[in-house]
């Protein structure tokens, strides 16, 4: 029997505060570079807007193809099924699209209809889970820290 360990709320916070300022960062050098600053600003004014499109086109392909985003990465956590198993495009897209345009009303839910249980409604509805990745050195390399 595998042991899974559940990320902590506070960890998912910081690694989607990365996953916003990087991806808020490319908006911004787009839409500078481009000169588009003005008809961006109408478009995020419409529907879910343009950032929260590119979040969840963000999210989507990298949870979709190997679990992390790049905010997932740097913190060691991972989107899984709930036995641990990877996820699908489709799942992934259904995962991130609460994250993406729904956060605060998706976490409440969470927070209040399943205390305890460190899901989202989105993860829930997709059948996903936040995990701590172990982080291990290679099959037959051993990290020896330097004493200063």
């Amino acid at each position: 029997m595998e042991t899974i360990y559940l990320a902590k709320w506070e960890t998912r916070f910081w690694a989607w505060l990365i996953d916003v300022l990087l991806i808020g960062a490319i908006y911004t050098g787009i839409a500078g570079s481009l000169r588009l600053s003005a008809e961006l600003d109408i478009l995020s004014l419409k529907g879910f807007g343009f950032h929260g499109i590119l979040m969840f086109v963000y999210w989507t392909f990298f949870e979709g193809y190997n679990g992390q985003s790049i905010g997932k990465m740097a913190l060691n956590l991972r989107v899984t099924g709930r036995k641990g198993e990877k996820i699908d495009l489709p799942t992934a897209t259904l995962e991130s699209f609460g994250k993406a345009f729904l956060l605060p009303l998706d976490c409440l839910v969470g927070w209040l209809a399943m205390p305890g249980s460190k899901l989202r409604l989105f993860n829930r509805i997709s059948n996903t889970i936040v995990i701590r990745t172990k982080y291990e050195e290679p099959e037959g390399v051993t990290y020896v820290k330097e004493k200063e």
